[in-house]
């Protein structure tokens, strides 16, 4: 007799498992430590034919890992392969994967293996695989286990080797044996049937299904991954710990060492190996053998191995996934509850592709906003690029290119995972008559823009005017859009919400209506563009002004966003009068008008000359030209004959929502004032 040797497990891990992993660490575990169970296979060694050469070389004792091992309740194996349980410990930095206690938790899985020999379900083949993972760089360090029980004097091999199971058994013995194995076989026990052929049984039945069978007739079966004819696979050295742990009396036994997943033909040759294996008399029952089993890597070294997805991986995916870090981490440690999905589906239109409009979609697309569509009139100028940072020098050659579409094309460029697209239009106005020619291009023109209003969850006003503001307003107001304002002064700005319409509120509600951009005032928008100096037709502001108001806004939607009132959010209460301070815990605690990104107020107005803002309220305005009944109903009943009468007639609105009424009630109010004499003082 001679000593057996045994093939190790080298494991085979799929691209996809890392990609699993990485989901599983951004999303469920985050910073935790604990292990979670990973199911993998491996088959029957087989061996390929050299081309060059002709000689076969082994392929064999392979443990294959992929994504869905993960997925315990959904984890469904091809047939003629053998599952394999084990668990996953990821570590938080490099340090601590070089630091960890390996000893131990090798120990561990090994004492888990031996305890189970006990149960009904002894576990052969359980592993263990720590890992690091490089999210940034998409680098993964990992180290299998395979944990096997090794007797300190060896199993032998009568006859001084295996053999071959065809010449051993016979074809017909193989055949019947074929029949009784199952489809995800690990070891099981084979015996003949008095009227011929064989049955099967597991391996925990040892004791009941060979009472009374000959050990010349008894045959214990495993699939063995090994395909070299002299060593059998890793899995063999726990089967034979069990059966000696639990038969200890028995020290010999008849092993299959099963490769023929595939049964030959006729004229095939069968792969299985067989063999007589004898424990060693010394080797003493009870106590738990030593263990080894940790993969050696590609160098043949006791060390880690290390995928490298970066250089492979499209790069359109590593964007994308690079952007949801960035945003997932947000969920590690500060806030669990934020729904980022919630803001990625989020369809938003913006109105204006100039130095607002760019501020706006950057600060978008870094809270993974995926589909953004401009709206403007204009072209790229000289003046563009310095401050709108979507635009190149060369845009603006050849008379400048379409802003909206330049913006949306340039976005993709940065991000190609976001569906941008632009519109070349102009929004028709009050104030500015519809020539006869022109009314047929301007209602496709509202037609198109109505269209957008519906295709998107969120609108912008981000324009230069107060008057193109108007339209968006009411259609907002209609189509109970989200619609979030941005405006720039000098040193100054103001971003608010416009408030739901007035007939979306709740009976029982009894706090502030939030009004819109229109509401704090009493007059109609009209022509403010025209008979303007070359400092009134260009935005004067401060160039930093308008990324910081842009940011502002675009973080007050995403606080609305998460609010469970969503467009109905309340606005907070009053900011003290003595401190100027508004209150809120932080933290993520919401009290009704908080999400649990902070306060959602109605309007923010920043006065960057102090470095400060100041948090309003304004309530809706029954006369409201923007968002009123009068005005929203008038829309919604006469469509776009109510719209022109609106851009050609200044009076229109001002008689509509009775406004007009309001002057004079005013100035008769004045009129009826006595002033006295001015002895009186």
């Amino acid at each position: 007799m001679s000593a057996l040797q045994f093939t190790p497990f080298t494991s085979q891990v799929s691209p996809q498992l890392w990609h699993q992993l990485s989901k599983l660490k951004i999303d469920v575990l985050k910073l935790s430590k604990d292990s979670i169970p990973l199911n993998a296979t491996y088959g029957a060694g087989r061996t390929v034919v050299d081309r060059e050469t002709g000689k076969e070389i082994g392929i064999g004792c392979i443990l294959n890992a992929s994504g869905d091992g993960f997925i315990q309740d959904q984890f469904s194996p091809a047939p003629n392969v053998a599952i394999a349980s084990g668990s996953v410990m990821n570590f938080n930095t490099i340090e601590e994967f070089k630091g960890a206690d390996k000893k131990s938790l090798f120990a561990q899985t090994a004492d888990e293996i031996w305890a189970s020999f006990d149960t009904d379900k002894p576990e052969f083949n359980r592993f263990l695989l720590i890992t690091f993972a490089e999210l940034k760089k998409y680098k993964f360090f990992y180290w299998f286990a395979f944990p096997a029980f090794v007797p300190a004097d060896p199993w032998s091999v009568r006859e001084g080797s295996l053999a071959s199971a065809e010449q051993v058994l016979g074809v017909e013995t193989l055949q019947g044996i074929a029949e009784a194995i199952p489809a995800h076989p690990t070891a099981l026990l084979v015996k003949p049937k008095p009227n011929g052929g064989h049955e099967a049984a597991q391996i925990t039945e040892y004791e009941q299904f060979f009472k009374d069978v000959a050990e010349e007739s008894r045959i214990v079966v495993f699939l063995d991954p090994s395909s070299d004819p002299q060593s059998p696979g890793w899995p063999l050295l726990n089967i034979l710990a069990y059966l000696f742990h639990k038969h200890p009396n028995t020290r010999t036994h008849r092993v299959l060492c099963w490769r023929d997943t595939v049964v030959p033909g006729a004229s095939g040759q069968w792969r299985s190996r067989f063999g007589t294996i004898v424990a060693n008399d010394k080797m003493l029952a009870g106590a738990r053998p030593a263990a080894v089993g940790w993969e050696r890597n590609a160098q043949g070294k006791l060390s880690p191995r290390m995928a490298d997805l970066g250089s492979s991986m499209d790069p359109l995916q590593l964007a994308d996934q690079a952007l949801g870090l960035n945003l997932k981490l947000m969920r590690w440690r500060r806030l669990p509850a934020l729904n980022l999905e919630k803001v990625a589906d989020t369809r938003c239109l913006l109105l204006g592709a100039g130095t607002l409009g760019c501020y706006v979609a950057r600060t978008l697309l870094a809270w993974g906003v995926k589909k953004i569509t401009f709206v403007d009139s204009a072209r790229v100028s000289f003046s563009n690029p310095a401050r709108q940072p979507l635009f190149e020098f060369e845009d603006c050659l050849n008379g400048g290119r379409a802003k909206a579409e330049c913006a949306a094309e340039r976005l993709k460029k940065i991000y190609p995972g976001v569906d941008a697209t632009g519109h070349s239009m102009f929004i028709p106005m009050p104030g500015h008559p519809i020539a006869k020619e022109l009314v047929e291009q301007t209602k496709k023109d509202v037609e198109v823009l109505e269209k957008l209003f519906d295709e998107h969850d969120v609108v912008f006003l981000l324009m230069d005017s107060r008057e193109s503001r108007w339209l968006p307003s009411i259609l907002g107001a209609s189509k109970k859009k989200i619609v979030m304002n941005a405006a720039l002064g000098f040193d100054t700005f103001v971003i608010m919400r416009h408030g739901p319409r007035n007939t979306s509120y709740a009976p029982s509600h009894t706090g502030i209506k939030l009004g819109c951009y229109f509401c704090s005032d009493v007059i109609a928008p009209k022509d403010s563009l025209s008979d303007q100096t070359l400092d009134q037709m260009c935005t004067v502001t401060r160039p930093g002004l308008a990324s910081i108001a842009s940011s502002s806004c675009v973080e007050l939607l995403v606080s609305l966003l998460q609010h469970p009132d969503g467009l109905h959010a309340p606005a907070p209460p009053p900011m003290n009068s003595k401190s100027g301070e508004q209150a809120y815990s932080g933290g993520g605690e919401t009290d009704g008008t908080n999400s649990i990104l902070g306060l959602v107020p109605h309007q923010i107005r920043g006065f960057l000359a102090e470095f400060k803002n100041i948090l309003v309220t304004a309530q809706q305005f029954e006369r409201c030209t923007g968002c009123s009944e009068k005005v929203i109903q008038a829309y919604e009943q006469d469509g776009f004959e109510m719209l022109l009468r609106a851009f050609n007639e200044d009076t229109y609105l001002t008689q509509l929502t009775g406004l007009d009424k309001l002057y004079e009630e005013s100035e008769a109010a004045i009129a009826d004032v006595d002033i006295g004499d001015e002895d009186d003082f």
